[in-house]
Formats: C-alpha cells, sequence, structure tokens
C-alpha cells in the first residue's frame, strides 16, 4: 500500500494556492474600495465573496479534494465585513452619534482596515473553534473520508490547515492592534496624509505579501523533504500509473477478529501497532467478488467462509486506486481455526474496542478510520431513525455492538446515510427549525446531488 502513502506535488501546490487565492482577494477589495467610490465597497465585498463562492463549488464539482477551509473563512469574512460596514451606516443615518466618520462609506476618508482586519480576526476565530463542526469540512469527510483514513496526505492537509487559520488569526490580530493604536494615538483627523495611508492600507498589502514568501518557503521545503524520503508522486507518475485495487480483509470468528500485534507503523517504521494481517494489492481495475473470495481463502487457509463487503474509496489523489475493505466470517470457534498462513493471533473484540476508546494510539491509523466508520453506523441505527429522530425516548440509552452484530446486519456500510445522521440528529440544537429550514431551502437535495 505504498502508494497510497505518498502525496502529490499538486497537493502541495494547492495548499498554497488556496491560501493565495483567498488573500488576493481581500487586496483586490481593499484596492477596488480605495479607487472607487466610497460607499461601493459593501458591493465590492460581495462581489469578491460571490467569486470565492464560485471557486469553492467549482473545486466542490471537480471532485477536488483539497481543503478548502481557507477560502471558505475568506469567504464568510467577505460576507461578515460586508454586514458590519452597512450596519455601522445605517446606525450613522438613524443620527446615532459617537461613530467615527472613517468607518462610514458616505464620508472622506473611509478606512476599510479599521474595520476588515477586527472581522477578519474575529471570524477566523470562529473558524477555528467550529472547524470540525464547518459544513464544508463535514462534506469533505463524506466525500474522502477523515484524516486517518487518508493516509499521509489526511495527515497533511489537517495540520496545514490548523496552522494557515492559526497564521491568519495571528497576522489579522496584529493588524487589528497595530492599525487601531496608530488610529487612536497618531493619527489626526483633520486631514489623511502618506503614512496614515501607508499604516492603513500599505502595511497590510506588505503584511500579506511576507505571509505569502513564508509559505511558499514552506511549502517547497515539506515537498524537498517529502521527495527525499520517496513520498511524493509527480503529475507524470500519477498520468504512468496502471490502476491497482488495494484489498484490505478483517477475518471474525464469533467476537474475535484475527490480528497481527506486531505490524509496522508506515509513518514511523520503529512502532508496531496491531492492524489486520491480511492486505494484498492487484493491478486490475476491477475485481469480482468470487476471486476476491478465493483471494483470501488463500491467504487463510479456509475457503468456507462467508465474504462480505464491508465499504471502498477511491484515494483522494489517485484516481486509478482504490482500497476495498471486506469482512470474512468463519463458523464455529476460533479453536478450529489456530492454523492461519499468516502470522497473528485471535484477539477479543472487547480489547480492540477497549484500545480504540482509551489507547488508539496502539492500533493501525487505517483501522481505526475503519473501525469509526462501523461503531458510526452500528451504533447511530441503533439510536436513531432514517429522520433523525431518538428510537428511545431515554436520552441517556447508549447502544453497544460487537462483531456477531456486524454478521448480524443488513446495513450497507458503503453508504453515508447514517454517518449525515449522526452528525444532524434530534440531539442537535434547534433541530426541527433546522430540519424544516433544510428541506425548504432544500439544501438537502442541493448536497446529496454533489455528491
Amino acid at each position: 500500500m505504498e502508494d497510497l502513502g505518498k502525496v502529490s506535488s499538486m497537493q502541495l501546490y494547492n495548499l498554497w494556492k488556496n491560501l493565495t487565492v483567498g488573500l488576493v482577494t481581500i487586496i483586490a477589495m481593499m484596492a477596488f474600495s480605495k479607487l472607487l467610490p466610497f460607499y461601493l465597497s459593501p458591493v465590492i465585498s460581495i462581489i469578491c465573496a460571490a467569486f470565492l463562492y464560485v471557486y469553492i463549488y467549482n473545486s466542490k464539482v471537480s471532485r477536488d479534494s483539497s481543503c478548502m477551509i481557507v477560502p471558505y473563512a475568506f469567504l464568510y469574512c467577505l460576507l461578515s465585513y460586508s454586514f458590519v460596514t452597512i450596519s455601522l451606516n445605517v446606525v450613522y443615518a438613524w443620527g446615532i452619534d459617537g461613530i467615527p466618520h472613517e468607518l462610514i462609506f458616505f464620508t472622506n476618508p473611509f478606512i476599510p482596515s479599521l474595520i476588515l482586519n477586527p472581522v477578519v480576526f474575529i471570524t477566523v476565530l470562529i473558524m477555528i473553534s467550529r472547524r470540525h463542526f464547518l459544513h464544508i469540512c463535514i462534506d469533505c469527510r463524506l466525500r474522502n473520508g477523515d484524516s486517518r483514513e487518508r493516509g499521509v496526505l489526511g495527515n497533511i492537509l489537517e495540520s496545514e490547515s490548523q496552522f494557515q487559520l492559526r497564521n491568519l488569526a495571528l497576522v489579522f490580530g496584529i493588524l487589528s492592534l497595530v492599525i487601531w493604536v496608530y488610529y487612536e494615538v497618531y493619527y489626526i483627523n483633520i486631514n489623511i496624509n502618506s503614512r496614515d495611508w501607508y499604516i492603513f492600507t500599505w502595511l497590510t498589502i506588505i503584511f500579506f505579501l511576507l505571509d505569502e514568501l513564508y509559505f511558499v518557503a514552506r511549502y517547497y521545503n515539506l515537498y524537498l523533504d517529502m521527495k527525499e524520503s520517496n513520498e511524493i508522486i509527480t503529475p507524470d507518475q500519477l498520468n504512468d500509473m496502471t490502476a491497482k485495487i488495494y484489498l484490505r480483509f478483517y477475518v471474525i470468528c464469533g467476537n474475535y477478529i484475527f490480528i497481527d500485534p506486531h505490524a509496522i507503523d508506515p509513518k514511523a517504521i520503529y512502532k508496531e501497532v496491531i492492524d489486520t494481517p491480511f492486505f494484498t494489492k492487484r493491478t486490475v481495475n476491477g475485481i469480482p467478488a468470487a476471486e476476491v473470495k478465493r483471494i483470501i481463502g488463500k491467504m487463510t487457509g479456509y475457503d468456507n467462509g462467508e465474504l462480505r463487503f464491508f465499504f471502498g474509496r477511491k484515494s483522494s489523489d489517485l484516481s486509478n486506486h482504490s482500497l476495498l475493505r471486506y469482512f470474512y466470517f468463519l463458523d464455529g470457534d476460533i479453536s478450529d481455526y489456530q492454523e492461519m498462513n499468516v502470522d497473528g493471533e485471535w484477539m477479543d473484540y472487547e480489547k480492540i474496542k477497549y484500545l480504540y476508546m482509551h489507547n488508539p494510539g496502539k492500533l493501525a491509523e487505517i483501522s481505526v478510520a475503519d473501525t469509526t466508520r462501523l461503531a458510526t453506523i452500528l451504533l447511530t441505527e441503533k439510536t436513531f431513525d432514517e429522520e433523525g429522530f431518538r428510537k428511545s425516548k431515554i436520552k441517556t440509552y447508549t447502544p453497544t455492538f460487537n462483531l456477531i452484530d456486524v454478521r448480524k446486519s443488513t446495513l450497507d456500510f458503503q453508504d453515508d446515510k447514517w454517518i449525515e445522521v449522526s452528525l444532524f440528529n434530534s440531539d442537535t440544537s434547534m433541530f426541527r427549525f433546522k430540519r424544516w429550514w433544510r428541506k425548504f431551502t432544500g439544501s438537502d437535495r442541493k448536497n446529496n446531488s454533489l455528491r
């Protein structure tokens, strides 16, 4: 599975590009707000927000697997800026005193950075606190899998998106402090001079350019480090790659699962983790179920088991690579299957669940991701109906599951239906109103049509 652990050089470029698109959009908004009549500033901001919306939408339609949280954050920053700017002018029009004229776009001078920088700072902080609950992040996890499932690429996107947001919060926090201190201490509101415009406008642009140079250096060094470690796939190598299917099996008997307690963690070759020993690779476009059963029968030495498809997903960046998971259920007792064709041992699934809850680092990352999906679907189906309402009125009811439940289950683990229910159900605040609003706006239908 070494190819799935590699990252395309375009993914690192996209990390920088998405940040650049957001910052350039902010620069364009500030520039046009100064060049055009001041009262057009909120209109320009809305137009820039519309550009980012189209950019994000096109990325979603094209199934781009890059992280779009930074353009998404800038989209809300621009909308928030428009809302705050218009609100201040409405309050000013009502005759309420105390609002500085520099915040009113009907007066001269109007200084957008006095509003923009604090608004962006606060909005980005909200994005950081809500990062795992944002609609764009939820939709990305449903389409591409979580960071554990996506391997090295998932870990990079997870850490770098968080780092970029924190960096933006720091930059706009510093700019807000510097600009407002200058405005309160040094600025004379009789006449604005070139030094004032330098602080209020050019200082922000200079900060952005320095930030851009920093991220260029950061991702170039990351590219060199990963290339040296043979973790980079170039676009030419992607085009030359043949289709591959990776098969991963969970061999189960009763409530026991066969595992290798000494599997090697691909991210740390000196670390042992618990994982299934049954995985293989085939250089084909598709593979019939009969061939899959023959493969696992040969790997275990027992061809009398029941093969059942778990779920599969195409690689985020290697479009002709797929990873398919299967259950292989054996009848009888584990004492009947002591001789396997691979090294390993039977382990009670209750111990696996305990490690998953209390010490997931002892399990392979992909095993943790698969267990998360399995547990989420099974427990959600036991707790809620398809509409998201609790089956039991007792909110303290917490169902459990084991591998016997997995074998008896008729659920389609490939379907994301129960994942979506787990994210939006009657335990969600204002559930009924939000559910009505989704139906009224048709947002559910739109989201489903894009998957």
